[in-house]
């Protein structure tokens, strides 16, 4: 398992290849700013797909 430090650089990393520096620095700002609920989001993100589905997207 992966330990905190490096799971925040390995994150970060990803945020700026992703969206680039500004905005990755943009994406923190607004998950920081108003409340999150994981559990809930996770619940809505894929309430459209089956197990099978989930399933096969994670093989890939």
């Amino acid at each position: 398992m992966k330990n905190d430090t490096l799971i925040l650089q390995e994150g970060m990393k990803a945020l700026r290849d992703k969206l680039g520096l500004i905005e990755a620095e943009k994406f923190i700002t607004l998950i920081r700013r108003e409340p999150f609920d994981y559990t809930e989001w996770q619940q809505i993100l894929w309430a459209d797909k089956t197990v099978d589905e989930l399933f096969e997207a994670a093989k890939q």
